[in-house]
């Protein structure tokens, strides 16, 4: 009996230990972290711009490719939820206009300096002498945190400048936890297009200088005992961000370094809070009651993925549908005279592209592509990939869009110069530089540009003609644009999407006869990347484009 009782304790033992291993300890060894954060860095960057840096770096360490930002995916909301373990909600930096003497939203808890606590403070209070730092690209990232907190805080507008500075700290000072952040990325998403070649060109510059931050780890000596980590606060899309798309609101993170898992792909849902809780976990701190974010715990050795984590549908890869998308631009295209070509790709040999030409979700029962095909009239093509375990992708969709050329078509257009406009002028005061017939509601880079006056990027276009309503009802019109606009059917303003904004959509109802009715549609351009979208639905039409075949410039 007695045997059989120290057999039984020492299960018990065992098992708590177990237990104890898995759920309560930390990273042994781990005395510095370097955390470098790349503005508007995509997971598509990473994966299609030349960065042999971060590919060793993912191949000898951890990656999550789908890390989701907090919304708006903007530049503020996300760095001070990577910094401070919780969302807008409760640090409320909802935007970035947010300033500590102007917020309409107060933090749920604030510390000393008014903000809602950050990782800088939480390091401080458990290491009073560690050496703390920040070098940051965008000044604006400076507001985020607490100035006592760090050792070392400074700022430079050239991106060389800041890793030079940065990497300097590092060998000089070997700190116990740096923070650097990098803008020239989005910088590149801003003014080319996220997807465009200088914004890969500016990925691979984001590499390079990755390398030369890793190089200063080496030189400083401490590179047995550094955990890296590289993040960003969003991706893009177009010219832009802020949008709730994967595009934007999906970033990657890479650990490297110690105790950190070789080759592992984190399961576990990931968000950008939880950066500020995984950086606590690794120097052994217990974070903040009021962070929401946990830590990643599996991506260290000696840590699994969480117990009960849901293993659901997985979303596999979306089919590609040609034309592919472009910037904002959708996937199709304009085709005058012509029949379209539809083409459909998917990334995964084993899985089987579904689709409809009828505007409806395609889904386990729909035709399977097996070969490109033509369409000679306006159509909407959706598809979506299959695989064998019953995952599906998310949906693609390819507007494409057919009409015969005659002296009827398209609508006027009128190109006006502004300046330091933040809403629509009254366009009905002002004269027109250019004018032209345009065959769709479209901004073409390549004429709007040159029509730009140098160094100024405020400008505003008019269209105005007829739309040919076929069915009566009720139809819905919708606008996504960068800046403002507005939209008027036979006079009426039918949807308002002013005011100075990334790509933002808007839409309402309105009831139509059949025959041609009048259509206006007003945009402007406040600063930098420019965009505008008009959708429509209504009885017997899907949601797609209003295409050119129902547009004309007279009556």
């Amino acid at each position: 009996m007695k045997r059989i009782f120290v057999y039984f304790f020492c299960v018990v033992l065992l098992i708590i230990g177990c237990n104890d291993a898995n759920n309560t300890k930390h990273p042994k060894g781990i005395e510095h972290i370097v955390i470098i954060g790349i503005d508007g860095l995509s997971p598509d960057g990473i994966r299609t711009a030349s960065t042999p840096v971060m590919d060793k770096m993912i191949v000898n360490g951890t990656v999550k490719w789908d890390v989701r930002t907090v919304l708006p995916s903007s530049s503020s909301p996300n760095w001070m939820s990577m910094i401070s373990g919780a969302g807008p909600e409760q640090h409320g930096v909802i935007d970035n206009d947010w300033e500590k003497t102007d917020r309409s939203l107060p933090p749920v808890i604030m510390d000393d300096e008014d903000i809602f606590p950050t990782i800088f403070q939480v390091i401080r209070n458990n290491y009073p002498n560690g050496k703390i730092g920040a070098v940051y690209n965008w000044k604006g990232f400076g507001r985020l945190f607490e100035k006592k907190a760090v050792n070392y805080d400074t700022t430079s507008a050239s991106v060389d400048t800041t890793v030079s500075l940065f990497t300097d700290y590092i060998k000089n000072e070997k700190p116990l936890f740096a923070f650097i952040q990098m803008d020239h990325v989005d910088h590149a998403g801003h003014t080319y297009g996220h997807g465009s070649e200088e914004y890969y060109k500016a990925v691979s510059k984001a590499d390079s200088l990755i390398g030369k931050i890793v190089e200063g780890i080496h030189e400083a000596g401490i590179e047995e005992n550094t955990l890296v980590i590289i993040t960003a606060d969003h991706g893009g899309k177009g010219y832009g961000h802020g949008g709730a798309t994967p595009e934007e609101a999906e970033i990657a993170m890479i650990f490297n370094g110690k105790d950190v898992k070789k080759g592992y792909k984190v399961q576990q849902p990931v968000y950008t809070y939880d950066l500020a809780a995984t950086i606590a976990f690794a120097l052994n701190i217990t974070p903040p009651y009021a962070w929401i974010g946990r830590p990643l715990k599996s991506a260290f050795e000696g840590f699994s993925e969480p117990s009960n984590l849901f293993n659901g549908k997985k979303i596999i890869a979306a089919p590609v549908i040609y034309p592919k998308a472009h910037l904002y631009q959708e996937a199709g295209g304009l085709y005058l005279d012509t029949p379209a070509v539809v083409k459909i790709t998917s990334a995964d040999a084993k899985s089987v592209i579904r689709y409809t030409l009828n505007g409806s979700e395609p889904d386990s029962t729909s035709k399977i592509f097996t070969q490109s095909f033509e369409v000679d009239t306006t159509t909407v093509v959706k598809a979506k990939c299959f695989d064998s375990s019953g995952n599906e992708s998310l949906t693609s969709t390819g507007y494409f869009r057919i009409a015969k050329s005659n002296n009827d078509m398209g609508l006027n257009a009128s190109f006006f110069t502004g300046k330091d406009w933040k809403v629509l002028p009254s366009f009905g005061h002002l004269m027109p530089e250019h004018n032209w017939i345009s065959n769709e509601i479209e901004l073409d880079r390549n004429q709007i540009l040159p029509m730009m006056q140098p160094g100024n990027d405020v400008f505003g276009v008019v269209f105005q003609g007829y739309i040919d309503i076929k069915n009566p009802g009720k139809y819905t019109f919708f606008i996504s644009s960068d800046d403002g606009s507005r939209l008027y059917i036979d006079g009426k303003e039918v949807v308002n999407n002013d005011g100075s904004h990334g790509v933002v959509s808007k839409s309402d109802d309105i009831e139509l006869t059949s025959g041609k009715h009048s259509i206006v549609v007003n945009y402007f351009n406040a600063e930098g990347g420019f965009w505008l979208d008009v959708f429509y639905e209504g009885p017997g039409v899907t949601k797609q484009i209003v295409p050119a075949n129902v547009l004309s410039h007279t009556k």
